[in-house]
């Protein structure tokens, strides 16, 4: 049993490596099996066809991330300013650090269903759930709480585009300005 968790696992990652590097319309099996020294037939033991292939690989991101997150959000229990910080920043490093995740959640096609969207969703939602409390706690108003979640995505997708594309360098110093941007903005929401 042991062997075809294995299996399943290499599946997931070189599958993610594979949509990384081709995107969903050339996302090859067959490719992705012979990379795993397996039979073309053996990915389909795991996943139904290509698009469960893919929705899982979706899920493997999310359960990853959801991870990291949880322990955040546990050293910093009753904190709520501090764990939108940390998990805002935990997010791009979890972005920069290995980019297939984020190549995954951003792909956009047509045939997607909810079968793809409900997981890719799902990498923000605890992140929007502590912006949601925070401003429910300061009393907030809804206009006010839209731009936030807005402007602090965008710091968090922003950063993570730019030190993976090289203009702003990946290190403590860049990351200490995003963190003081973060702090500044969720601040700046308790003052309205």
């Amino acid at each position: 049993m042991a062997e075809k968790t294995n299996l399943r696992d290499k599946l997931l990652e070189v599958g993610m490596a594979e949509l990384n590097e081709f995107g969903y319309h050339n996302f090859s099996v067959r490719r992705i099996a012979a990379k795993c020294g397996v039979s073309c037939a053996a990915p389909y033991k795991h996943f139904k066809d290509k698009h469960s292939y893919v929705a899982a690989i979706l899920d493997h991101i999310n359960q990853r991330w959801e991870a990291r997150q949880e322990a955040i959000i546990d050293s910093y229990r009753g904190v709520w300013q501090r764990q939108i910080v940390e998990v805002c920043l935990e997010y791009i490093r979890f972005l920069v650090e290995v980019p297939y995740f984020r190549s995954a959640i951003m792909l956009k096609d047509e045939g997607f269903d909810e079968e793809f969207d409900r997981p890719r969703g799902r990498l923000s939602d605890s992140a929007r759930a502590l912006i949601d409390r925070c401003c429910e706690e300061q009393g907030i108003p809804a206009d006010v709480k839209k731009a936030k979640v807005y402007i602090i995505r965008s710091l968090i997708y922003g950063a993570a585009l730019m030190f993976d594309n090289g203009e702003f360098e990946y290190n403590e110093e860049n990351m200490a300005i995003v963190r003081a941007t973060i702090e500044r903005e969720i601040a700046s929401a308790s003052e309205n």
